[in-house]
């Protein structure tokens, strides 16, 4: 039986025999699709029945795009000429008659649909134990929890859909949004449920599958959502609610306005639920040092390291043991990733310089160069070597300096602001002067020239819309070994999953709450676990406060671990931050756009992004398309300011 990350990446739909099981509507309203020819041979026998299963897992999405939901946080900028998803969500131009930037309500319950579609046939299913369904049935419990958490978390109060509707029945028979909080245990209670059956973890050939570590992990970061500003006692539009549709014990309201201290108990005790079964069924922190060393890999240049000493070469270890944390599987000894997704995204090739290498044919090969890291985020809240912010290390270079030449022989482009930085800088980050890669160059690092308008510096003629933004290039997710030859090939192009859960992040949610809750001895041990793992000196109880707090230390270390994995658009909406780094002005790279072959000087001046980005109070919540309220008036009201 093939993997089925291979399986669902080929079934966005699944073709099943006898038939298309296929939803032709884009609404929540018609999650049931009528019979069609040939159904009833879906269950016909073991394989069938697995394959309707898998077609359930299609709807799980890919987080880590630029043209997706999650794009639009503050990570990263774009050429504004791409016109992607991600710029009608930083711009504030979703309104509820566009389905731009990553439209997903109408896929969510046509897979939830399909979900109970499935559980309806599979009474039917020939050649199946009662075992078999017992455990199908739980993975249909998780798919269930994870669509309409995926709807709750994008879109706030939502309908729950918990089972089949008739076609023909009115539109007042469909649900409005239930409240917040009921949403939650709705999906608490079938991840539960889910979790009572499912294995702990699955072998090889059938990770991907939903496990109970997957449905306590998602539990766990649920409660954690729940429990944060937004959704306990700080939503901005207190007079928000339903009209006529009413959810049992609350009402028509739709969110609780008071806070609520038992809810960040609650998501303590599920996520330290949530890391203790992990941890008891074998899955760990990713630490494999040597795999570099096995695939034949040089070590990474680091700018002003002293490579000759054991601290030197770990430091290199590091920095490679991060680049193999985020592209690797569990057949190559990866045991941190509870929840994968088989597609590598489109991320790769944009992140890539453009022109970097001349092929046989003599043309030039390239990336897009335009997943662009922002200076003032990512750049400046990555750690120095010492484990702090530069702006905050008083071993750092003094910031005036910054943007100085670190004066490094060969290499006087690199800038003193990209010297003595921790490993996870140097893993997922690239900038002027600096290596791209390991191989990708036919099997060499690429040495940037983000100046020189005939390699991979601004050049309007040759690539008038693929130009670097900020000054900084992002590698994460590039594999290794990944190369391409001279001529055009791609060489070790392995198809990697992206990890939707690791277990980094069940340490950064259970620090997250002891922080809300003052418990910050075990706040910081549990930050502890993944600076050690980064290279990065310990936390102690005297850089509290010193000058960030125990929960801004929490927030920056899950920026920086988790940076680029879809969790930041959810983050600083929960937090209530984004107006602190999303509005007009606040994001900033270098100069590099200013105009081509710039002066170093002219290159690394700070100076905002030109493009029209803003925030307002609306851009916590998506809307939902018009078509979804017109259908259902009677029930449904759109998000609040929209």
């Amino acid at each position: 039986m093939k993997n089925i990350l291979n399986i669902i990446e080929k079934r966005v739909l699944a073709t099943l025999t006898g038939g298309l099981l296929l939803l032709s509507s884009c609404g929540y309203l018609d999650v049931v699709p009528p019979e069609q020819p040939g159904l009833g041979d879906a269950t016909k026998d073991y394989e069938t029945t697995l394959g309707f299963l898998y077609s359930c897992y299609a709807g799980i999405r890919m987080p880590m795009t630029y043209s997706g939901v999650e794009s639009g946080a503050d990570e990263w900028a774009l050429p504004p000429l791409w016109n992607e998803g991600h710029h009608g969500i930083v711009y504030n131009n979703q309104t509820p008659t566009s389905l731009s930037g990553g439209w997903t309500w109408g896929s969510l319950y046509q897979f939830a649909g399909q979900c109970y579609l499935f559980l309806d046939k599979l009474k039917e299913a020939q050649d199946v134990t009662e075992e078999q369904k017992a455990e199908f049935r739980a993975e249909t419990d998780f798919l269930l929890a994870y669509y309409h958490y995926q709807t709750l978390v994008m879109y706030g109060p939502c309908p729950i859909l918990d089972g089949f509707v008739p076609m023909n029945a009115p539109s007042t028979d469909f649900p409005g949004r239930s409240h917040f909080d009921y949403v939650v245990d709705y999906i608490v209670d079938k991840l539960d449920k889910a979790a009572e059956t499912l294995p702990a973890d699955r072998d090889q050939e059938k990770w991907g599958r939903a496990t109970s570590t997957m449905a306590k992990a998602l539990k766990a970061r649920l409660l954690v959502y729940a429990a944060s500003p937004l959704w306990n006692g700080s939503f901005p539009y207190p007079e928000w609610r339903n009209t006529n549709f009413e959810t049992p014990g609350y009402g028509t309201e739709l969110v609780s306005h008071s806070y609520d201290p038992k809810k960040w108990e609650r998501a303590r005790a599920a996520c330290e639920d949530a890391l203790n079964h992990a941890l008891s069924h074998g899955f760990a922190l990713y630490d494999d040092l040597e795999l570099y060393e096995r695939e034949r890999i040089a070590l990474p240049y680091i700018p002003g390291l002293d490579t000759s000493t054991p601290e030197g070469k770990e430091f290199q270890k590091r920095v490679m043991l991060m680049r193999y944390l985020v592209t690797t599987r569990v057949g190559d000894g990866n045991k941190e990733i509870i929840f994968p997704h088989p597609n590598n995204g489109d991320m790769v090739i944009g992140s890539m310089p453009h022109s970097f290498m001349k092929l046989n044919n003599g043309s030039d090969f390239g990336g897009y160069s335009g997943v662009s890291p922002l200076l003032s985020t990512t750049a400046s809240y990555f750690y120095t070597a010492s484990g702090k912010r530069p702006a905050e290390d008083p071993e750092f270079t003094p910031e005036n300096q910054w943007f100085a030449s670190a004066g490094l022989r060969g290499r006087e482009d690199i800038v003193k602001f990209n010297v003595g930085r921790e490993p996870r800088f140097y893993a997922w980050l690239a900038f002027d002067g600096g290596d791209f890669s390991n191989s990708l160059m036919d099997g060499k690092p690429i040495k940037l020239r983000l100046r020189d308008r005939e390699t991979h510096g601004m050049n309007l003629n040759k690539t008038p819309r693929d130009n670097n933004v900020t000054g900084f290039m992002s590698q994460k997710f590039i594999v290794p070994k990944l190369s391409i030859n001279r001529s055009g090939s791609w060489l070790n192009n392995q198809s990697k999953p992206r990890p939707l859960i690791r277990l980094a992040e069940l340490y950064l949610n259970l620090a997250e709450c002891e922080a809300a809750l003052g418990q910050n001895d075990k706040a910081i041990a549990h930050l502890n676990v993944i600076r050690e793992r980064a290279g990065v000196p310990d936390l102690t109880t005297s850089d509290i406060n010193n000058p960030l707090s125990m929960t801004d230390w929490v927030r920056n270390e899950r920026f920086i671990e988790l940076w680029g994995e879809g969790h930041r658009y959810y983050d600083i909406r929960r937090w209530m931050i984004a107006p602190e780094t999303m509005a007009e002005g606040k994001r900033t790279g270098l100069n590099a756009l200013e105009k081509e072959n710039p002066s170093f000087e002219d290159y690394n001046k700070v100076v905002p992004i030109n493009q029209p980005y803003v925030w307002t109070s609306r851009m916590y919540l998506r809307p939902v398309f018009k078509n979804e309220v017109y259908k259902n008036g009677h029930n449904m009201v759109q998000a609040p300011g929209y």
